[in-house]
């Protein structure tokens, strides 16, 4: 933990309960502004047919909602003249892409209807733009009448109904930067805007900034973007291509808080290809020393969470610890974890590479931590299993669990004791037996294996030193089934392997929107154990061994150690 860093934290949020104003400049440079909230997207898709029946007029109706461009008309096409007031906003539910029409009741020789849409909901997406899982059948009723001899929409339901597809074609999944309460660090918080019009991007990420961290990372992620603070006036372009964010009712904010506040900004327009920003309070530059921000002005948070290149992943081959090589195994580590003294099951680098936390078998499973090169220490936790350990961020924290039913939290000083600390499990532990845990790379976040199947949640930590798991969701629990392993391949993407034949290695977003099976071909089921992250191969371990698939694969799984079984992990 950063002393400075947290009081910093501290300091906005007493801020966002302050008022105040900026400076505003007396006089200025005129600029001709390009407003960016509007612009031209794609031909809209096509209407309803001619004669169309009301079956075929309300399935058409949910293949166009799609495309919100221009408050989603090519949907309000299918609507009544008296329906055009369709609130398009409420909601956005999100609907796998089978479904089925029918009649709750027949049109007759009557002029009206009602048809039935029957189908199975994925989730919502969220008025900050997030999307929420919420897998449940759903049937919705519809209203329909004869308008000019035409089948027209006169009852559609509040809010749009999306196609996975469709929701899939027209929002771009992007990430919103909020902040780690403790040390410096941007955290990604997943967000989907209408891919149409492009030039309204900008403009929609900073309402999804001001809007603050979405549920999923509530009492976890801090921003410091005061809840007063609102545009100015509208997020526009000049002509050298920078965009101009005005912000006002900020309140009073220090120096380090106000880069805090534009690096959010910045790194979240990135998102949307604005490499640029002129960040303004009150119209006078948010910076005084930047008139123009970009991610480069934030070399330090930049990379903060980028794994170092020349740190290796480790591998435990028969009891041995060895580092890993792009094309197989590495050497030995040095010292006795890798002279087989240990008779290791599982190992983890922190990820500066300079502390080992392992598990040994030699009396039940015992958890041991040391520097690299040198022996390794008890911690004085034991049992009759513990998961592979994980790193928090630091370095100076390793988490486990004990039995399948506790998380345990290891504070690690310089000096390799370890410390137990205090974590509020619960919300996570409620649901089951735990098989595999690991923390994201930036320690905001975890995964875990429970009765086979993925649940995520938030790491929540208090300025008094309080952790908490928060925010705990089961993902897709109805295709991620029996799974053995899980790992982190990005902030926002899981890696998770195991027993069943069509989803043996898949990769999942945290928000359980977007699954992808992997090939298995040379895989021999079950799976084990798997291992990877940024800029890292996938690795697993099945019955033969330890495979390897990456960008040089070609679609394949190449076996890096055969005839045992393997546990690898990456620094975390």
């Amino acid at each position: 933990m950063r002393p400075g860093w947290l009081r910093v934290l501290i300091g906005v949020l007493a801020a966002v309960l302050l008022g105040g104003c900026a400076t505003v400049p007396g006089d200025s440079t005129v600029q001709v502004l390009r407003k960016i909230t509007e612009g031209d997207g794609p031909e809209l898709p096509p209407g309803p047919t001619d004669n169309a029946n009301p079956l075929d007029l309300v399935r058409g109706f949910v293949n166009a909602s799609g495309s919100s461009d221009n408050h989603h008309a090519a949907a309000r096409r299918f609507l009544t003249v008296g329906a055009q007031s369709w609130d398009d906003s409420a909601s956005l539910t999100v609907l796998a892409d089978e479904f089925d029409t029918v009649y709750a009741r027949t049109p007759g020789e009557s002029s009206r209807a009602v048809v039935r849409l029957r189908g199975n909901q994925l989730g919502r997406r969220t008025s900050d733009g997030s999307f929420m899982q919420a897998g449940a059948p759903v049937e919705i009723d519809i209203q329909v009448a004869k308008e000019g001899g035409q089948w027209r929409i006169d009852g559609p339901p509040s809010g749009t109904i999306v196609r996975l597809t469709d929701f899939q074609a027209n929002f771009k999944p992007v990430r919103a930067y909020f902040m780690d309460p403790v040390q410096p660090s941007p955290v990604p918080d997943l967000r989907y805007l209408p891919a149409n019009p492009a030039r309204t991007m900008p403009s929609r990420m900073v309402d999804a900034l001001l809007a603050g961290p979405s549920q999923a990372l509530a009492g976890a992620a801090v921003t410091a973007i005061p809840p007063t603070a609102r545009l100015r006036s509208n997020v526009a372009e000049t002509p050298d291509g920078a965009v101009i964010v005005d912000l006002t009712e900020l309140g009073e904010l220090g120096d380090d808080q106000r880069r805090m506040l534009a690096a959010q900004v910045v790194f979240s327009l990135a998102e949307v290809n604005v490499g640029r920003v002129r960040l303004l309070d009150d119209g006078a530059p948010m910076l005084t020393d930047h008139a123009v921000v970009a991610r480069d002005s934030f070399p330090e948070l930049a990379s903060a969470n980028d794994p170092r290149p020349d740190v290796s992943g480790v591998v435990v081959v028969n009891g041995r610890a060895r580092t890993l090589a792009p094309t197989g195994l590495g050497d030995p580590l040095a010292g006795p974890p890798g002279s087989g003294a240990y008779d290791l099951s599982s190992a983890t680098l922190s990820a500066d590479g300079q502390w080992l936390a392992a598990v040994n078998r030699m009396t039940g499973r015992q958890l041991l931590v040391g520097r690299v090169g040198g022996p390794l220490v008890p911690t004085g936790l034991q049992g009759s299993a513990l998961t592979r350990p994980t790193w928090g961020p630091s370095g100076s924290e390793v988490w486990t669990v004990r039995n399948g039913a506790a998380v345990t939290r290891l504070l690690i000083d310089q000096a390799g004791h370890a410390t137990p600390a205090p974590v509020d499990d619960s919300a996570l532990t409620a649901l089951g037996q735990i098989s595999d845990l690991r923390l994201s790379r930036d320690g905001m976040r975890v995964a875990a294996i429970v009765n086979g199947m993925l649940a995520v949640g938030a790491v929540s930590r208090s300025p008094a030193g309080a952790v908490a798991v928060r925010n705990v969701r089961m993902l897709l629990p109805n295709k991620l089934t029996s799974l053995t392993s899980v790992d982190w391949r990005a902030a926002d993407q899981i890696a998770v392997a195991g027993r069943r034949p069509d989803a043996a290695v898949s990769l999942v977003s945290v928000d359980g929107l977007d699954l992808h099976p992997l090939p298995t071909n040379n895989l021999t089921l079950p799976l084990t154990a798997i291992a990877t992250g940024p800029g890292r191969p996938l690795l697993v371990t099945d019955q033969n061994g330890l495979w390897s698939f990456g960008a040089d694969d070609l679609g394949s799984w190449r076996q890096l150690v055969g005839s045992v079984t393997s546990v690898a992990g990456f620094p975390s």
